[in-house]
């Protein structure tokens, strides 16, 4: 199998609303049709918004179509050593930790959250 992503919360809401950088559209279109991995803190996070009607359907279709990554105990541990080291919140911290654990790229509009996690590899979705 080929290189494998995570999807940060921020680049769903971006994706759904239509605002992608030109040059990454092809690779998340390409992520989303080969079934879309999110952690389940995005899936927590892009839920919990609060938007029209027509809109969260489509977060919520978006979702059910996403392979859910669960939090295991070494991303826990991952979880804990991240924000210890690099003083993230705990949301960024679980993310990256699920990231890293499961040796996916992370597709995400915040790479400087990420930024000096060895190990971690980021797609900055909002770079030209």
């Amino acid at each position: 199998m080929g290189q494998q992503y995570l999807i940060d919360s921020n680049v769903i809401i971006d994706y759904l609303s239509g605002n992608i950088a030109t040059s990454k559209v092809l690779l998340l279109k390409n992520i989303v049709n080969a079934t879309p991995q999110i952690s389940v803190i995005s899936q927590i996070e892009v839920l919990s918004n609060n938007g029209p009607k027509p809109y969260m359907d489509l977060v919520e279709n978006f979702v059910a179509d996403c392979i859910i990554c669960q939090i295991s105990p070494e991303i826990v541990s991952l979880t804990i050593a991240l924000r210890k080291k690099h003083k993230l919140k705990t949301p960024d911290a679980i993310i990256a930790a699920t990231a890293l654990s499961l040796k996916f790229t992370l597709v995400t509009a915040n790479p400087r959250d990420f930024a000096n996690i060895k190990g971690l590899q980021v797609i900055n979705q909002r770079e030209g």
